[in-house]
């Protein structure tokens, strides 16, 4: 067992959630396709796995960053305490954006179909994009440190690695001759992305606020399909599909599509306004965010269809009449029955639960309008205001006033 095995375990996990592939290397064995996502098993480049994909030169002691010919990133370290000489391979991301314009200068040079053209851009569009690389190699330094036992005691090396200009032509003019069903980088493509796609809705759907965003941050960002000319207007085309399928991640997470909808509404609106690819890719972090905290916030999936009702009322209009007799005769239920059934659901009274709701949509009026704090205390349904303060001070340790200056 290697020694580290939580840190290397913890190091996998977290490259996972940047999108970013890992393998392990073996002396005497051998990666294959896997190791660059199929790339070169397409392009008939084989051999260009054993050059690559090797223990050969490679020390312990040592992290290497290598960049092959196609401007694809990969990191190796041989892990210490092993039987056999093994290494960790990252990869493959790039740490610059390969644009649609550069691969069309490609296509000319090399004389690529647009069949063929077609599936290489798809491959792209799969690769995280890493224009910064700080955070990916302080994690690494950080992970060194532990294996090795300082930062002296380990180095990082960088190289890279070019295919002759003649071989790479070769290996196109053959696909360009060959029948496409034997051209199979697509089919893989498409399943990395759905496959990444369902981890970002399971996210949402169980309403996992930091696992959603890290999955769209920087870090792990990917270049979408661009579909049409206009690359603003090709991402605002998937941004309105993300916004679609983080909707009703949601509405699987159990959220009633009363929040949901006035959620989607705004987004759709945003999404218009989008006027650069930085700008889009900050909305579509956002809306991960937005709709896992909307599950998590609003999720009413684990209560008895009785619960469900009344903090749906509750939620939708906090100055309407909130009281148990009003609920049982909704509901047709015995008062002492739903008062039970509510507490042992929630772990709240409803009084309690009801206190809560309009203490918390009171603290947002307090931050985000300049209302008098008796008209913020009336629009929570409270009509007391010595009553709401006692309740908010209760809840917060400060005054409505104090939590306004705060």
């Amino acid at each position: 067992m290697f020694t580290c095995q939580a840190e290397l375990d913890l190091l996998i996990n977290i490259l996972k959630n940047f999108h970013i592939n890992t393998n392990f290397l073996t002396e005497g064995t051998e990666l294959q396709a896997k190791a660059d996502l199929g790339l070169r098993d397409f392009l008939g480049m084989k051999s260009d796995y054993e050059n690559l994909f090797s223990l050969k030169n490679i020390e312990s002691n040592t992290v290497y960053k290598i960049t092959d010919t196609f401007y694809c990133c990969y990191i190796f370290i041989v892990l210490p305490d092993r039987p056999e000489k093994t290494a960790l391979v990252i990869g493959p991301f790039t740490n610059l954006e390969i644009t649609k314009q550069m691969l069309l200068q490609a296509a000319e040079e090399y004389d690529i179909t647009p069949e063929i053209f077609s599936q290489i851009e798809k491959y792209y569009t799969n690769i995280p994009v890493l224009t910064n690389e700080s955070t990916l190699f302080a994690i690494l330094n950080a992970f060194g440190e532990r294996i090795w036992g300082s930062l002296e005691d380990f180095r990082i090396k960088s190289a890279k690695q070019t295919a002759s200009k003649a071989e790479i032509e070769k290996n196109f003019k053959r696909l360009n001759t060959q029948p496409s069903e034997d051209a199979n980088l697509n089919i893989q493509m498409i399943e990395m992305r759905y496959a990444k796609e369902n981890d970002l809705l399971d996210a949402v759907t169980k309403g996992m606020v930091n696992k959603a965003e890290l999955m769209l941050s920087d870090t792990s960002r990917k270049r979408p399909e661009q579909r049409i000319a206009d690359p603003v207007r090709s991402f605002k085309n998937y941004t309105i599909i993300l916004n679609t399928l983080l909707r009703k991640a949601a509405e699987k997470g159990g959220v009633h599509p009363l929040h949901i909808d006035t959620l989607s509404s705004d987004f759709a609106k945003r999404i218009e306004l989008i006027n650069s690819l930085e700008a889009g890719a900050a909305l579509q972090k956002e809306m991960a965010r937005s709709y896992a905290t909307l599950v998590r916030d609003h999720s009413v999936k684990q209560y008895t269809h009785p619960v469900k009702q009344i903090i749906l009322n509750i939620e939708y209009d906090l100055t309407a009449d909130l009281t148990l007799k009003k609920f049982a005769r909704m509901l047709n239920l015995n008062p002492s029955y739903l008062s039970a059934l509510f507490k042992k659901e929630t772990g709240m009274t409803l009084t309690d639960f009801v206190t809560k709701k309009r203490i918390e949509h009171a603290a947002d009026l307090l931050t985000s309008t300049g209302l008098q704090i008796q008209t913020v205390a009336q629009q929570c349904g409270i009509l007391d205001v010595n009553y709401f303060t006692k309740a908010f001070k209760k809840i917060y340790k400060v005054t409505p006033s104090e939590y306004r200056k705060l």
